[in-house]
């Protein structure tokens, strides 16, 4: 059975920081774009960053850059996002999912397997 775990989620204060881990099984995911999305409250879920197989390309949606940093280990396929200068719009559930046609997409119907998600919020 493939599954996706995330974890690391939790309640912050602004300026905080969190690293969000997404634990792969049932399959290798070393060939597949791999990518963080959220999802507030009342709002549809949306890309946040996104990582190709090798890790040698990523790309962030323009409201984390320079804060946010996607990277992942194939050989524990495990994907992490490593959150700086949290700030309470980032407050959601925090989803990892893979795209295994490798499409390096930031669409979420582009994604094949999806994670439980995780929460966080960050408080003012």
């Amino acid at each position: 059975q493939v599954q996706l775990v995330e974890s690391g989620g939790g309640l912050v204060q602004a300026g905080d920081s969190l690293r969000l881990s997404c634990a792969a099984s049932g399959r290798t995911f070393s060939s597949d774009t791999m990518g963080w999305f959220r999802q507030a409250p009342g709002k549809e879920r949306e890309f946040v960053a996104r990582i190709s197989w090798s890790g040698r390309r990523t790309d962030y949606v323009d409201s984390v850059k320079g804060r946010f940093t996607i990277s992942r280990d194939n050989a524990k396929n495990t994907m992490y996002l490593q959150m700086n200068s949290l700030k309470p719009e980032d407050t959601g559930v925090y989803y990892c999912a893979a795209d295994v046609s490798g499409s390096y997409s930031r669409t979420v119907d582009d994604y094949d397997y999806w994670g439980q998600g995780t929460q966080v919020t960050v408080s003012s």
